[in-house]
């Protein structure tokens, strides 16, 4: 029989309000320098957080997968808290709405690189990133 772990506190927020606040078994984060798993009783952590794939493992058979963006991390006695800028579960990805928002975003770009716009390159390049992440971690690719 396999071994099961003790649930501990994990909350996954984002600006607009909590995305996933429960008990699970494990989270895996994309840590900048690479991805960072934790269990119950983990030392005391906090990490910066690239755009990827965040995995909740509510039990052994349920495992809950959400296309994060950047963010922080940290984790304190038995709670776990991923602070994204966004988050959205991969059964929810609309693969034409991420498409279109992809090329959108391109295309303002473009025009802002060609000095016919004055959008913000930041906001751009941030919804470029989205929509890719969201292709990316449905195992969709962006091509």
């Amino acid at each position: 029989m396999a071994e099961t772990h003790p649930n501990f506190d994990i909350a996954l927020v984002t600006p607009e309000g909590p995305v996933f606040d429960g008990e699970a078994q494990m989270i895996v984060v994309p840590g900048v320098a690479g991805e960072i798993g934790v269990l119950a009783r983990h030392a005391p952590l906090v990490a910066t957080l690239k755009a990827g794939s965040t995995r909740i493992h509510v039990s052994q058979n349920e495992v809950v997968e959400f296309a994060t963006g950047p963010g922080f991390f940290k984790v304190e006695l038995d709670r776990a808290l991923a602070l994204v800028d966004d988050a959205v579960n991969v059964q929810e990805i609309d693969d034409a709405r991420a498409r279109e928002q992809l090329e959108t975003a391109k295309a303002e770009l473009e025009k802002l690189e060609q000095g016919e716009s004055t959008g913000d390159r930041w906001q751009l390049e941030q919804r470029i990133q989205h929509a890719e992440n969201q292709l990316l971690v449905s195992g969709r690719t962006t091509g």
